[in-house]
């Protein structure tokens, strides 16, 4: 025969709902026994019936295990309470970190120069100012980087000048003067120093081609019939 699945609900019969109890209750005391013996686990059960009569079992003391579960809530519950209470600590710090995120956006609206249209004479005074001493600090830090700037070009200059020196002199020139004129005339000596040197290697070039060109007219001919001008 089939047994038919029990509904979950109150049982009406008294003594149908008197004989599930006892049925159910030795089981449940038994599960309970064979649970701390196979697992060796701490097990306290305490049944009342529908007339109030107490049934228990601990596989040590009760009384201890009944303890140390009031123990194990009172600081489960410490914990739960220390994590509302952090996260209402978080809740707060959120809320005060979007209340200022907002404030810098209107304080950067207002330094752009929109949104003023609620501002007083004094919030006024105050942003300009605080303008001021903003635009002191960017000229200030400015006119550092063009005074570096200025210093590393003149360290470059000095550079190139030694380097200008030492070529002058291995080509055998005088030594070039800093100022503007000075530099002009040398650059112009230089050229014309240049210039004669060349025609002083050209010129006896040519002249030595003139006289081989002269030397091969005055041996043209035959050997007999040859002539000498000379």
């Amino acid at each position: 025969m089939v047994r038919g699945k029990t509904q979950m609900k109150r049982i009406e019969n008294a003594a149908s709902r008197q004989v599930t109890f006892s049925k159910r209750r030795n089981g449940l005391l038994k599960k309970a026994f064979e649970l701390s013996v196979l697992c060796d686990a701490e097990v306290a059960l305490i049944i009342f019936s529908p007339r109030g009569k107490l049934y228990e079992f601990s596989s040590c003391s009760i009384n201890k295990t009944i303890e140390r579960y009031q123990k194990k809530a009172k600081d489960l519950g410490i914990s739960i309470k220390t994590s509302q209470e952090n996260l209402q600590n978080m809740k707060e710090d959120t809320f005060s970190l979007a209340k200022k995120i907002e404030l810098l956006e209107v304080s950067k609206l207002k330094l752009l120069g929109d949104g003023l249209e609620p501002c007083s004479i004094d919030e006024l005074q105050q942003l300009e100012s605080q303008l001021e001493r903003s635009l002191i600090r960017i000229r200030t830090r400015k006119n550092q980087l063009f005074t570096e700037k200025i210093e590393k070009l003149r360290e470059e200059e000095k550079i190139l000048m030694e380097e200008n020196k030492r070529l002058r002199a291995k080509c055998g020139l005088q030594p070039m003067d800093l100022s503007t004129t000075t530099i002009k005339e040398q650059h112009v000596a230089d050229r014309q120093s240049m210039e004669v040197e060349t025609e002083l290697f050209i010129g006896p070039q040519i002249a030595n081609r003139k006289n081989m060109e002269v030397g091969t007219e005055l041996f043209i001919g035959p050997p007999e019939t040859r002539t000498s001008f000379t």
